[in-house]
């Protein structure tokens, strides 16, 4: 600040309080040779009061003045940023009305780090001013509140994983006693923090992996695993049983896999959780896959795709009757392209019917049946008795077995529309597996409308991604050709509080479309080989995957190295 807005300051301050003028050209000189600011100065010297200070800052500035004593914070606001975050910038939220978010500050001559706010969050900021020590003092006690973390929750609890005792970790344990650990209040709050930081991070999945001296605890964000800090080996069981409470399973059987679910109320959202124990030599491994409704596209163009795949998704999924098949690796996002369909599809003069394994998402206004091998009730037996309900649209969790495919097939071919998913690389592979599973190749040219082969790739963060020079060699290398890549500015990832230091914020879609044109259903009857089928629909103008995810980076959405990963064969 200039000396004339000290003066100013100054000035105003001196109309509420009276300050000797060598004790003010002392302070003058502490805060030059220090470089600190003037105010704060005068303030810890106590020769202006805190608040006097406040509101000489306030009028100054015609900032409205605020207490902070007794004020409890949003927690839903303060996770828009890490808290170490809000105490560097000295800065609060208190509460927002649309996109406008009203920020208590503490030095509110740092316009740079209301701009730096505005950046990282994308909302617009009313701030107001506020005493630093009520503040920092606010801001420190949503740490000591949040009972979440993890680490405040274990820092008083003994570990003693440092003890070594031969446990056959099979073994029957008092059934008593097993259900008082888990219901104890420590075990009960390490769960839920468990939980509610994976809701806070995003996260697809949580992994409670027993090691032979610790437990180790990892999330899924955007597809990769992350390790967090883990409760102690001392309460492994405790947890585990905890969790089997929750997902109603037997406690007391630890030999065998159990699978179960449960639904949780958190952070404004309710979500479902499919639980799943696998017995190791070191305990039970737990993984919960976290499936949250309010996270599926409620239609096609909410999928984020381009133009070219979302017109020919439209296309297919138009069609009145025929077989759409989605594929993919484990985890590339079929389900929730197939759901985004079936919404999109949902209407009050169609009846749609799934048979799924297992129902993940419970939607609205469809028939949601869940398989049962166990008791007979398959993907096949279960599409059979669909198939005399009078369905309009008909949809199979996964296609496996010849009589699956062949039900569904016969299906597509008697006037309903058959949608799937199939274990391959490509597109083209869906049809060379339809024809390995024993299916004619005159009947899946006359059933089949698309197949689709698709991954998720990891976008750049738009608030720290970092423009890079890269060598035309490199591409060379990876056989890319460096001409099409003319004019593009390529990023990496570099990592910031917004998106927790990763680099990448939320993913997208990449999409390769085969339509069933007619240069394609000639070349299926002669053979069913995928690389033949392939080039055949490359010819015809269809995009692979790679060429998707180069567009991806060339419009900057996301770095080489990504697509590399995800497009890999």
């Amino acid at each position: 600040m200039s000396k004339k807005s000290y003066k100013s300051l100054i000035e105003l301050l001196l109309e509420r309080v009276s300050i000797p003028a060598d004790a003010l050209e002392s302070a003058r000189a502490e805060a030059e040779t220090g470089g600190h600011m003037l105010e704060d100065v005068l303030v810890d010297q106590g020769l202006v009061p805190a608040q006097v200070m406040l509101l000489a800052k306030s009028d100054y500035l015609e900032m409205r003045p605020v207490t902070l004593n007794g004020f409890k914070p949003d927690h839903d606001l303060l996770d828009l940023l890490p808290r170490s975050t809000w105490m560097h910038l000295k800065m609060l939220p208190l509460c927002k009305t649309g996109k406008l978010l009203t920020v208590a500050a503490a030095d509110p001559f740092n316009i740079m780090g209301i701009e730096t706010l505005k950046v990282q969050i994308d909302y617009n900021i009313f701030p107001v001013v506020a005493d630093e020590k009520e503040l920092l003092g606010a801001i420190e006690d949503t740490a000591k509140d949040s009972a979440i973390a993890l680490e405040d929750i274990l820092k008083d609890m003994e570990d003693d994983s440092d003890l070594e005792l031969g446990k056959d970790e099979t073994s029957h344990e008092n059934l008593d006693e097993m259900l008082e650990s888990a219901e104890d209040a420590p075990v009960v709050r390490i769960v839920n923090s468990i939980l509610i930081e994976a809701l806070r991070r995003h996260a697809s999945d949580i992994h409670i992996e027993p090691m032979e001296k610790k437990i180790r605890l990892r999330y899924r964000v955007d597809g990769v695993l992350y390790e967090n800090p883990s409760p102690p080996k001392s309460v492994q069981s405790a947890i585990s049983s905890r969790i089997k409470i929750m997902s109603n399973l037997d406690i007391a059987e630890r030999r065998i896999p159990q699978d179960g679910r449960f639904k949780i109320k958190a952070l404004g959202k309710e979500v479902d959780l499919r639980v799943s124990y696998l017995p190791t030599v070191f305990g039970e491994k737990i993984v919960m896959r976290i499936l949250d409704k309010s996270a599926l596209a409620p239609s096609l163009e909410a999928l984020g795709l381009n133009q070219k795949a979302l017109e020919d998704l439209q296309f297919a999924v138009g069609k009145p009757h025929g077989m759409i098949l989605v594929t993919g690796p484990t985890g590339s996002g079929k389900t929730t392209t197939l759901y985004s369909a079936l919404q999109e599809l949902n209407k009050e003069d169609v009846n749609i019917i799934t048979v799924e394994d297992p129902v993940e998402y419970q939607l609205a206004g469809i028939n949601q049946v869940q398989a049962r091998p166990e008791v007979g009730l398959t993907f096949a037996s279960g599409l059979r008795s669909i198939l005399r309900q009078d369905p309009d649209i008909v949809m199979i969790g996964e296609i496996r077995d010849h009589e699956t495919a062949s039900i569904a097939v016969q299906a597509a071919l008697t006037g309903h529309l058959v949608l799937s998913t199939l274990h391959t690389n490509d597109a083209a592979g869906a049809i060379a597996r339809m024809a390995y599973m024993g299916i004619e190749p005159f009947l899946l040219s006359s059933s089949l409308v698309m197949t689709q082969a698709q991954r998720l790739y990891r976008k750049l963060c738009p608030f720290c991604k970092q423009e890079i020079n890269l060598p035309a060699e490199t591409l060379r290398l990876n056989h890319l050709d460096p001409d099409q890549f003319k004019g593009t500015t390529f990023y990496e990832a570099k990592g910031c509080p917004k998106c927790s230091g990763f680099g990448y914020k939320g993913r997208g879609a990449l999409m390769e479309i085969l339509l069933l044109e007619d240069t394609i259903k000639a070349k299926m009857l002669e053979t069913a080989e995928a690389s033949a089928l392939r080039e055949v629909a490359v010819k015809n103008g269809m995009q692979t995957l790679r060429d998707t995810g180069i567009q991806k980076v060339i419009e900057g959405e996301t770095t080489i190295d990504e697509i590399l990963r995800v497009t890999s064969e």
